[in-house]
């Protein structure tokens, strides 16, 4: 066994000397191979003052309307097609993919922008894992409703010797279920988007599987594909408190009224069970800020 750091001797050359070389301790690398951003202020002021901020909010409402007015009108056009004909219209599979594939487009477009919300489910999780201030949660969801509510008036104003008639698009609990139900139906879908969302844009998952090219807005739109497979038939589903509140303000039913609550208590219950079990459980920032013990840098 040698020191570190011994110097080895070369045998002795043609003119009797001797080479020297060293034998240089090993490098050891211990830091992150990935960055987490710092928490962002509760209240940050100076966002007022920043062009990026409003542009990040129009942004956020042109998504929302055109979100609302894409599936909408799917919704809407599919009724209407199968009223006529039960086997025609794009059927529940293909109002699942107009509601999945918008997403994927309008993440896509605009999370270079203002993140690509489009949901103040999804603002308000972030919001709670310190992604994004008060003040631009607020304006966020502010944003997404008005968007939401412009993008199902065109669709009442393209669609309109249908629009009533067919349910507007709206969210309420479907006849056979109960508001438990509902809300239960409403927090499940909820989470695994916004579980999706944590996972897909998660630092630190970005560095580790650097190797398996994931475009972020691809599973997002995804979970929003597979949720409304499940749920439609129980609530439509919801998800998304703008969406929810665009189609009741623009439809104006008491039914949908009466129901609205639940599309505001269960998006935001499961975006907050989500933003706990990804921040607190599988990134153990509770552990790390206790400091009780050093997590597994391999998981």
């Amino acid at each position: 066994m040698r020191a570190k750091g011994h110097k080895n001797m070369e045998p002795l050359g043609k003119k009797g000397k001797r080479h020297e070389v060293s034998e240089e301790p090993p490098v050891h690398h211990h830091g992150k191979d990935y960055v987490d951003p710092p928490p962002a202020p509760l209240l940050d002021m100076g966002e007022l003052k920043l062009w990026s901020f409003y542009r990040a909010l129009i942004a956020e409402f042109i998504a929302t309307l055109l979100f609302l007015y894409v599936t909408v009108a799917t919704v809407i056009g599919h009724k209407k097609l199968n009223g006529a004909d039960q086997c025609d219209g794009v059927g529940i599979l293909g109002i699942a993919w107009a509601f999945g594939g918008m997403i994927f487009i309008l993440v896509y477009c605009t999370a270079g922008i203002s993140g690509g919300h489009i949901n103040p489910a999804v603002t308000f999780g972030l919001f709670l894992a310190r992604k994004v201030s008060l003040i631009r949660a607020v304006l966020y969801m502010v944003a997404q409703c008005l968007g939401a509510i412009c993008g199902v008036g065109l669709v009442k104003a393209f669609m309109k010797s249908y629009y009533n008639g067919l349910g507007g698009g709206a969210n309420s609990v479907a006849p056979g279920y109960n508001k438990g139900t509902a809300v239960g139906a409403e927090i499940i879908g909820t989470f695994v988007l916004v579980y999706t969302v944590f996972s897909a844009t998660d630092p630190k998952r970005s560095a580790r599987d650097s190797h398996v090219p994931v475009l972020a807005p691809l599973p997002i739109g995804f979970a929003v594909f597979m949720v409304h497979l499940a749920t439609i038939p129980i609530t439509g589903t919801g998800i998304n408190p703008a969406r929810s509140f665009g189609a009741a303000v623009i439809y104006n039913n008491g039914k949908v009224w009466d129901d609205h609550w639940i599309f505001w208590v269960g998006p935001f219950v499961g975006a907050l069970a989500a933003a706990a079990y990804h921040q607190y459980i599988l990134r153990a920032a509770a552990i790390k800020a206790l400091g009780s013990f050093r997590s597994n840098p391999t998981n």
